[in-house]
C-alpha cells in the first residue's frame, strides 16, 4: 500500500510537532522549510490536522503550532485511517468497472491486506514516532544543527 503525499507530509508534521522544545513552537512556513514540502501543501496539512484536534496554532507573535494535548498518543494506524479516509485499494467500481467485480477474490484479498497494514501501525503513536534516533535527529534538522552535531 502507497500512502498519500498529504499522510505522509501529515505524520512528519506531527513528528516535528512532537519534539518541540517549551517556549518556541514553529510556524507553519518553518515547519514547511524543515520537512522540505511547499508551504501552501503545508498550511493544507495543518489545517486538517487542526480539524482533527491534533494541531493547535496561536497567531501573532508568540505563536505557533504545537500538538493538541493527547495528539502524542494518538495512533499512527488511526491517523493513517482517517487521513487516508474510506475506499479500497483498488477501484473496481469506478468509471470503467471490473469485469470480475461480481466473483473476484483479490478485492478481498487486498482489503484484508489493508486491514494488515493499519493494524501494524495501530499500536504505533507519534509519541513513539519519535524516541531515538528519530527525535534527537529532528530537533537537530530543526534548530538548524548538522545531524549528529
Amino acid at each position: 500500500m502507497r500512502l498519500t503525499r498529504f499522510t505522509d507530509v501529515a505524520l512528519r508534521v506531527l513528528m516535528r510537532l512532537a519534539v518541540v522544545e517549551d517556549g518556541d513552537p514553529p510556524t507553519t512556513r518553518e515547519v514547511a522549510a524543515t520537512m522540505d514540502v511547499p508551504y501552501s501543501h503545508a498550511a493544507k496539512v495543518v489545517a486538517r490536522l487542526q480539524h482533527l484536534g491534533l494541531v493547535e496554532a496561536r497567531r501573532g507573535r508568540g505563536g505557533g503550532l504545537t500538538l493538541a494535548p493527547g495528539a502524542g498518543s494518538a495512533s499512527v494506524g488511526g491517523l493513517v485511517r482517517k487521513l487516508e479516509g474510506p475506499g479500497d485499494v483498488v477501484d473496481c467500481e469506478g468509471t470503467a468497472p471490473c469485469p470480475l467485480r461480481a466473483a473476484c477474490r483479490l478485492r478481498g484479498a487486498l482489503h484484508e491486506a489493508t486491514e494488515a497494514f493499519y493494524a501494524t501501525l495501530d499500536p504505533i503513536t507519534v509519541a513513539g514516532l519519535v524516541a531515538s534516533p528519530t527525535g534527537p535527529l529532528l530537533i537537530g534538522i530543526s534548530s538548524g544543527r548538522p545531524p549528529g552535531g
